[in-house]
């Protein structure tokens, strides 16, 4: 529920960041009559997102284990992609971004009609939708359909609007550079267990060797798919699900917050260790790039460490 949670409250507060800015700066305009077809756009992302989930999870594939699981493996690493990708964007254009979607509406008013806008609230809110969709999809597959991980999800999302809208009301000051800082780095630690949670179905589908294809090295003792350094690179790195029972609270916590699994295979763990050691350089070599050591003027405040929307627009 807490990794699911924290994943809804930060995609969940992205996508309500997006729409307060845009809400914002059509009143400070005076447009507020162009209102509903904002909403509209932004009402289709929802309704995408939320038909990609449910077809997800409601769908009648009658596919075979291998193609289940070969469908399953595709989509979360879709999802690792689309959460990367997201990561470094917000990154890189977090500074820029109330720019960028001011300009997007100026050139919708003044060129489009009724549909520029529209096009505007949907492109805004979709792609956070549907990278939300494939992540927390992943993320219940992994844990068996937990209804605790979908009723995190949903606090998250709830949390983000009301926090969300408290912003655009100027109830709230949210440190967003701190915020988006330590939220990627959790969301790099998270992709990197749903990384490994998709090798997994792939090994299990047959795409990838390992302890299920006819590659695995065996234990010449009992004739059983070989554990440890002896198993290298195609059979299971460790096996502790004596110790930590699959359907423990404990497994359940370490799966949600840095990916563990009570058995994973040497390609899980290269994977994983691989995504952490190279996303988390480029994460914090970027960190290291937006905020040198040389202090800041008081007067001049980084533009994106706080955000305050009122009604009218003034932040």
């Amino acid at each position: 529920m807490l990794a699911t949670f924290l994943i809804g409250l930060r995609e969940g507060l992205e996508a309500a960041l997006v729409v307060g800015i845009l809400i914002a700066y059509l009143r400070r305009l005076g447009r507020a009559d162009v209102l509903p077809r904002l909403w509209l756009g932004i009402g289709l992302a929802v309704a995408l997102a939320l038909g990609v989930g449910a077809v997800l999870t409601f769908g009648d594939y009658a596919l075979t284990f291998e193609a289940q699981e070969l469908l399953g493996g595709g989509l979360s690493l879709l999802a690792v992609g689309m959460v990367t990708w997201m990561i470094f964007w917000m990154q890189k254009a977090g500074r820029t971004m109330k720019a960028t979607l001011e300009g997007g509406v100026d050139r919708a008013l003044t060129n489009g009609g009724l549909w520029a806008l529209v096009a505007i609230g949907f492109v805004s809110v979709a792609r956070e939708g549907i990278e939300t969709t494939l992540l927390l999809w992943s993320m219940v597959q992994s844990f068996g359909d937990a209804p605790s991980a979908l009723l995190g999800a949903l606090l998250g999302l709830t949390a983000a609007v009301i926090t969300g809208w408290l912003i655009t009301r100027g109830a709230v000051r949210l440190d967003l550079r701190r915020f988006f800082t330590w939220t990627g780095g959790f969301l790099v630690v998270v992709a990197a267990g749903v990384l490994a949670y998709a090798v997994m179905d792939l090994q299990e589908a047959g795409a990838l060797p390992g302890p299920f294809t006819a590659l695995a090295p065996l234990d010449p003792a009992n004739g059983a798919v070989a554990v440890g350094w002896a198993a290298f690179p195609f059979g299971w790195a460790f096996d502790v699900a004596s110790a930590i029972p699959p359907d423990s609270a404990l497994a359940a916590i370490l799966q949600a917050t840095v990916g563990f699994m009570p058995a994973m295979t040497w390609l899980q763990v290269t994977a994983w260790a691989l995504y952490i050691a190279i996303v988390g350089f480029f994460y914090a070599r970027g960190l290291r790039a937006r905020h040198p050591s040389r202090p800041r003027p008081a007067a001049d405040p980084h533009p994106d460490e706080t955000l305050h929307l009122s009604p009218q627009g003034a932040a």
